[in-house]
């Protein structure tokens, strides 16, 4: 059996697909053409060959880890990080299978030539994971005065690295964590930035300085102050050894933010970590192909002189792993752009279509794997927010699309251009926000902690404030994206007679999803935001708005029913793709029964 065919034996049972095995691993060292450098990592202007190329491993699927690491070779892979659902928080160690599969992970990693093999922390954990003894604060919060607190942490950091003797290097998170240690008890410390970076040197005091394993702090910010306070925290940590993590862009893993500026104050070497797997934006079953994304991005973080490598995210769970994917592009492109900086990202997609599907299809497949952005763009976002929960379809009550996770927070001025056939400027608050908000989520605690310059401002109202003008342009979004992943898939269609069965199958399900998951977005959005309308006043009610809300519940219930009946509901995962045929039957109830958020409305079908 080929390795192609071993690396996809696992996925032909669970999809019960019979293409398993339908995209062959990829050299990422060179261009397929004779005309590139046989060697990007020799090329002029090509990044340091020392530098740290990364990928992390978040399922607990042994079988996935195996298949990441077989193609981690052809990647140049030299760090590996194991995260999320195999090892989050160090202490999970002390459970025998996690402690059973980290090991094996790192030992596997070693032998596949990965010299760096680094495993997740997050510290403080839970308050009731310390002796009550140490719990003698104001409202028994830890007393970070007391010597015998600190003497009990490093010891219990010793005995958990003890159990993954072969671990090179920590990646801690040392905010946003159980019992955070900016809300614990001292005189000593007294600003949250101190107690960070004191925590940071008990840590370091250990995995540095008395194991001599390499220690990552890993940043992260709900808004901007926050990350102002994690770069000051750093700043105070004493141990020189430490490096940082950062993301590629600032707070989470959207296209519309921007990269994350915050590097240019850190004076300690800095890895940048990269989602390739779409968290929000279809965690690769739908089209994930963001080759221009991931280069510019990384364009921006080669300039920075601090910055030493990058790592990238395989997957999203489960069985949802990209390698083998058409998704996979994502790191090929990076792998791609850190050998040689004189790569041109748009020439990406052509490039890895001809290593993957073969030269004749490539100009075809190539069309629609760049027609990604602009798809995903304008159906898991809204006039230039992501209204996606992790993927999935939740235009509401999901406040966080609201008031935590928008670009403007990060861009001055707060302002985005909205193309897909709109071609409009928006205030990300005045705008988009108003006016696509439930109001609930406008003035959410949320809302105030993160943004109070936003309410300061007068930036937003408490209202329900969706209007006709929004409506439409809500709706011409929504149609552009399902016109263009149509587009899409008629690229491979016209592709076929240069596609093997197998591959021609995975990519026409890549796109087909990507189709019906558009048209489910516009079905719902177009009922949904025109209920926002409908249930404002007796005016608003009229057989016209009746009629279009029923236009987009009725395609919804059309669209899921096809999606239900639909073969390739792809790979398991965080987001499973068939569940937004049961939210968008969630959308209908609410809208012609009554929902109770909008005084128990209901929308009648309109009049023959």
């Amino acid at each position: 059996m080929s390795m192609i065919m071993r690396r996809w034996a696992a996925l032909l049972a669970v999809v019960c697909l019979a293409f398993a095995g339908a995209v062959q691993p990829v050299d990422a060292s060179g261009p397929v053409d004779a005309s590139g450098p046989a060697d990007p990592g020799q090329a002029a202007g090509a990044a340091d060959p020392a530098g740290v190329r990364g990928w992390t491993i978040l399922s607990d699927s042994d079988q996935g880890a195996d298949e990441v690491l077989a193609a981690a070779p052809s990647y140049g892979v030299n760090h590996l990080q194991i995260s999320h659902h195999i090892v989050h928080d160090l202490r999970e160690v002390r459970e025998e299978r996690k402690r059973a599969q980290a090991n094996r992970i790192t030992a596997a990693a070693h032998r596949a030539g990965i010299g760096e093999v680094a495993i997740w922390d997050h510290a403080l954990y839970r308050l009731d994971y310390y002796p009550a003894r140490f719990r003698t604060g104001p409202g028994g919060t830890i007393d970070l005065d007391d010597p015998a607190f600190w003497e009990w942490f490093r010891a219990d950091y010793r005995e958990m690295l003890d159990l993954v003797p072969e671990v090179d290097a920590v990646v801690l998170t040392f905010i946003e964590t159980g019992a955070r240690v900016e809300r614990q008890h001292s005189t000593k410390l007294t600003t949250e930035e101190a107690k960070l970076a004191y925590l940071v040197d008990q840590v370091a005091d250990v995995v540095n300085e008395e194991r001599g394993l390499g220690l990552y702090l890993r940043t992260f910010g709900y808004f901007p102050q926050e990350m102002d306070r994690t770069i000051k925290a750093i700043d105070l940590v004493s141990n020189q050894a430490a490096k940082v993590m950062i993301k590629a862009m600032p707070h989470d893993f959207f296209l519309t933010h921007p990269v994350d500026t915050t590097v240019t104050r850190i004076k300690r070497p800095v890895l940048v970590e990269y989602d390739t797997t779409g968290e929000y934006h279809g965690q690769g079953k739908i089209a994930n192909a963001f080759t221009e994304d991931q280069v510019d991005r990384m364009r921006y973080y080669q300039r920075q002189p601090q910055v030493i490598g990058y790592v990238a995210r395989t997957d999203r769970y489960k069985e949802s792993r990209i390698l083998g994917t058409p998704t996979e592009i994502n790191l090929y492109a990076l792998a791609r752009a850190d050998r040689d900086r004189r790569v041109r990202p748009e020439a990406l997609y052509r490039e890895f279509a001809a290593r993957v599907y073969g030269r004749k299809a490539a100009p075809r497949v190539a069309s629609a794997l760049a027609r990604s952005h602009e798809i995903i763009t304008s159906v898991l976002y809204t006039l230039g927010t992501n209204n996606a929960n992790h993927s999935r379809l939740d235009y509401d009550p999901y406040c966080s699309s609201y008031d935590r996770s928008i670009s403007g927070k990060w861009i001055d001025p707060p302002v985005t251009r909205v193309r897909h056939t709109v071609n409009k400027t928006y205030h990300f608050w005045t705008g988009v926000i108003e006016h696509l908000a439930p109001a609930y989520c406008k003035t959410s605690a949320t809302m105030k902690r993160e943004n109070p310059h936003v309410w300061e401002n007068g930036w937003l109202t408490d209202r329900n404030t969706m209007n006709h003008e929004y409506l439409r342009d809500v709706i011409k979004e929504k149609a552009h994206g399902v016109r263009t992943a149509r587009a899409a898939l008629r690229d491979v269609q016209r592709a076929q007679r240069h596609l093997s069965a197998a591959h021609y199958a995975q990519l026409t399900a890549y796109f087909e999803r990507t189709l019906l998951t558009a048209r489910l977005h516009r079905a719902i959005a177009t009922a949904y935001f025109g209920y926002r309308i409908y249930v404002q006043g007796p005016e608003q009610r009229t057989e016209a708005m009746k009629r279009l809300i029923w236009s987009g519940l009725d395609a919804s219930r059309k669209t899921a029913e096809e999606m239900r009946a639909y073969p390739d509901k792809g790979t398991t995962g965080e987001w499973e793709w068939i569940r937004d045929a049961t939210e968008a039957d969630k959308y209908h109830t609410r809208i012609s029964e009554g929902w109770d958020r909008y005084g128990m409305i209901a929308v009648p079908r309109p009049s023959a």
